[in-house]
């Protein structure tokens, strides 16, 4: 996915569900802080949202715009609605967002994850492929490992996961 791919995502979102703000949880937050990432990090075919203002709505993005939608047909990507549960992020997450807003989201704001609170969200799901875009966001230098350890300590999850964390980082 490109930053136009994500782009055209939120204009669609935002258009499906009248919501002028868009949440991007997913790894496709990352076209937020760099929107010309390397293909390494633009894998996915698809971006985690949800309506800011209308969070009962993400199952009208998934239903719409989702996987095996037409629209996926079409452009090749997708949205796939989540809810904001679905991500356990550091404290103060919302306070760090990045936006994207531009004449392809039509003014609606797309609100990408930090990448150091995307990178421990990664490390919180803990899956083979959410370990392998963490590492590779670091090997880019992306990330820096004392503001990742920071942003461990902001997170409520139990002792055992935080432990679990900090081993990771700086692998």
């Amino acid at each position: 996915m490109k930053r136009t791919d994500l782009e055209h995502i939120i204009r669609a979102a935002g258009s499906i569900t009248q919501d002028d703000e868009i949440i991007i949880v997913g790894s496709q937050a990352v076209l937020g802080q760099y929107p010309h990432a390397t293909e390494a990090l633009l894998r996915s075919m698809e971006a985690d949202i949800y309506p800011k203002n209308k969070r009962h709505l993400a199952d009208l993005v998934d239903g719409s715009i989702g996987e095996l939608s037409p629209f996926h047909e079409t452009f090749g990507y997708y949205a796939h609605g989540v809810g904001k549960e679905t991500v356990v992020l550091p404290d103060g997450w919302e306070q760090r967002l990045i936006p994207i807003k531009n004449e392809n989201t039509a003014g609606i704001t797309g609100w990408c994850l930090e990448v150091h609170d995307l990178i421990i969200s990664k490390y919180v799901a803990g899956r083979e492929r959410d370990l392998e875009f963490a590492s590779e966001a670091i090997k880019q230098g992306l990330v820096q490992e004392e503001i990742l350890r920071q942003r461990v300590s902001m997170l409520q999850v139990e002792k055992s996961i935080k432990d679990r964390i900090l081993k990771r980082i700086g692998k």
